[in-house]
């Protein structure tokens, strides 16, 4: 079955369809700056964890050279019996 639309109908569904259209590119172009954007973040925070472990490691391994030169234990002292900085 066919439908016949009079002029002014198809003028109001091709300026319908326009509108749709307008707001789908608009819809879309937010998302793409929200992606770029999502993007630029998630290549600076994994800039900042690659820093972070390589300082870790750094800490870390300063940590065991510091270990490994320091004089032993007294003996009777147990690093377990200080009482914690925040008491």
């Amino acid at each position: 079955m066919s439908e016949h639309f009079s002029p002014a109908e198809l003028d109001n569904r091709l300026e319908a369809l326009e509108s749709r259209i307008a707001y789908q590119e608009h819809w879309l172009d937010s998302l793409d700056q929200a992606t770029a954007q999502q993007e630029r973040r998630l290549a600076h925070l994994e800039q900042l964890s690659s820093m972070m472990s390589e300082r870790l490691r750094e800490q870390h391994q300063a940590l065991q050279d510091a270990d490994t030169t320091a004089a032993p234990n007294t003996e009777g002292f147990n690093p377990q019996d200080e009482v914690p900085p925040h008491y």
